[in-house]
This record gives C-alpha cells, sequence and structure tokens, in this order.
C-alpha cells in the first residue's frame, strides 16, 4: 500500500505543543476581537432582502445582469445561475434605496430591452433571519454535544474533551476568517461549517485509535513519546486525505462559479484547519489533560 510517510517517521511534534498553541492562541484571539468589533458579514439567509428568480428567453451573461443592476444603482447584488443559463437568482440585501413597493419595478426597469419572467419574488424579513442564525448555532452546539457523548463512549470522556478543544479550535478560527475579511456567511458556509466538523472528527478519531492502541502496546513510556509515534503512524492518510479533498474542493472554487464559492473557501480553510489541528492541536490537548498518565494509572490498579 502506498505511503506518503513512512509510519515509521519520527517527527517530534509534541515538542513544538508550545508554537503551535502560540499559533492556534494568536489566530483565535484575532478570531474573537474581530467578531466584537465587526462581526459577521451575514448574507440574505441571516439578515434580510430580496431572493428574485428571472426567466430569459435567451441564455444571458451574469456581467451584463450586474451591469444593468448597477445602472439602476443596485450595487450588492448576488447574481447565480439557477439550473440553465437562461434562468438566475439575484439576491439583494435590503436597502433604503429600494423596497417591497418599488423592487419590482426596478428589475422591470435593468431589463427593459430583455425580454424575461419574473417566476419568483420573496422578501427575507430580518425576523426570519435571526430564527435562522439561531437554529445554525444550535445545530453547531447540538453536534458538539453529540461528538462529545460518542467518543466519551468510544474512548474515554478525558478524551471527548480534546476532540471537542480541537472542534472548538476549528470553528472559531474558520469563522473568524471569515469576519475578518469580511467574508459572506450564508447557509452554504453553515453547511460547510458543519461538513467540517465531521471532516475534522473522522481525523481525530483515527488519531486517537491509534494513541489507544500504543498506550496499551507501550505501557510505562512517556506520553510524548506514545502521542508523537501514534500522530507519526497516522500522519501520511492525513495529509493524503487532506491533499485529495483540497483538489476537489479548488477545482469547485474554481469552475463552480458564484454559487458555490463561499461554500468551497470555507471548507478550505476548514480542512486546513482541521488537518493541522488533528496534527497539533488534537494530541497536544491530551498531553495538558493528563489523559494518557491516567490510563496508565488506571491499566496499573487492574493489574493489582
Amino acid at each position: 500500500m502506498f505511503k506518503l510517510i513512512s509510519q515509521n517517521s519520527q517527527f517530534d511534534f509534541l515538542r513544538k505543543r508550545l508554537i503551535a498553541i502560540s499559533i492556534s492562541a494568536f489566530l483565535i484571539v484575532v478570531s474573537i476581537i474581530s467578531f466584537a468589533t465587526q462581526g459577521l458579514n451575514y448574507g440574505i439567509d441571516f439578515s434580510s432582502g430580496y431572493i428574485i428568480q428571472l426567466e430569459f428567453e435567451e441564455d444571458i451573461k451574469i456581467e451584463k445582469i450586474k451591469d444593468n443592476l448597477l445602472q439602476n444603482n443596485v450595487d450588492d447584488a448576488i447574481v447565480q445561475y439557477y439550473g440553465s443559463n437562461d434562468e438566475v437568482i439575484i439576491k439583494l440585501q435590503e436597502s433604503a434605496s429600494y423596497n417591497q413597493n418599488n423592487i419590482n419595478s426596478i428589475i422591470k426597469k435593468s431589463f427593459n430591452d430583455t425580454p424575461f419572467k419574473i417566476q419568483k419574488l420573496d422578501f427575507v424579513g430580518s425576523q426570519v433571519g435571526q430564527e435562522l442564525r439561531d437554529k445554525g448555532e444550535w445545530a453547531m452546539l447540538v453536534a458538539l454535544l453529540s461528538i462529545l457523548v460518542y467518543i466519551g463512549f468510544r474512548f474515554e470522556f478525558i478524551y471527548g474533551i480534546g476532540a471537542i478543544l480541537a472542534l472548538i479550535h476549528d470553528v472559531i478560527i474558520t469563522l473568524g476568517l471569515f469576519s475578518l475579511f469580511r467574508l459572506g456567511f450564508d447557509l452554504s458556509v453553515l453547511s460547510a461549517i458543519l461538513a467540517v466538523i465531521g471532516y475534522s472528527l473522522n481525523d481525530t478519531i483515527v488519531v486517537y485509535d491509534r494513541i489507544r492502541e500504543n498506550s496499551s502496546e507501550m505501557f510505562g513510556r512517556e506520553p510524548i513519546e506514545i502521542l508523537n509515534k501514534s500522530i507519526n503512524q497516522t500522519l501520511s492518510r492525513t495529509i493524503i486525505t487532506s491533499v485529495t479533498t483540497l483538489f476537489v474542493l479548488i477545482s469547485l472554487l474554481v469552475f463552480g462559479g458564484p454559487a458555490v464559492s463561499l461554500f468551497s473557501i470555507a471548507m478550505i480553510i476548514g480542512i486546513i484547519i482541521g488537518t493541522y489541528s488533528s496534527v497539533y492541536i488534537a494530541g497536544t490537548s491530551l498531553y495538558f489533560l493528563n489523559a494518557l498518565e491516567k490510563t496508565e494509572e488506571e491499566d496499573t490498579n487492574q493489574s493489582y
């Protein structure tokens, strides 16, 4: 079986634990400051605005649609194809320059030289957006608590805490970068965050499973030695999985168009951060939680 990195590699990851924690702490602090000062750039799904579906008699370019809207003082439109090149979805943030009374006339004025039909014109109110935000936050919280219970049953409760710390690390930094660079946050990004939680957890479980095996086989050895060996043994699998997934996501970002661009960006950031946390944060958290020392103590007690 092909392995990018040998299982017998001897990278001393735990020796860099303080550097890794310092980098993570810096990114988390920057993320929290960004949340506090400017928050997330919520899309229409989580704020308020208009979702308009137009069907044209012939194929039309998205650039032309944006230019036509811009000529009528609509400069914040998100335009994407809807199934074919003659049907589009236009998303507009609520603005003082247009409202529910005149948005229809603005659309008609913008495309008076191009035959089209308005298939749908919906307004998403702020109350609906707030409800979606609340449900999204609950979804992430339930996911994290479910993971804690699952790992607590599969391994030990202390392992569950380590996994949750790694996942919270991934989510905060990913969302922090979205906040810092003012990238749009909509339902596709929320789904990407939940996917990243599952992806990162899968990597962490593989590492933890090897740590559990090695803690029995290397009974009495130093926790740092056990952790380093376990991470090295799973390193090839972690890197190959991450790189192949990134190839797909980069292709999706380049060729998928604006409809999936934010989803792709969120997944790319999340997978890079998740791979880093699987190598440096997941194992390091077990070291600082004294998880292996407790395991050894329990094994010693059982032997008596």
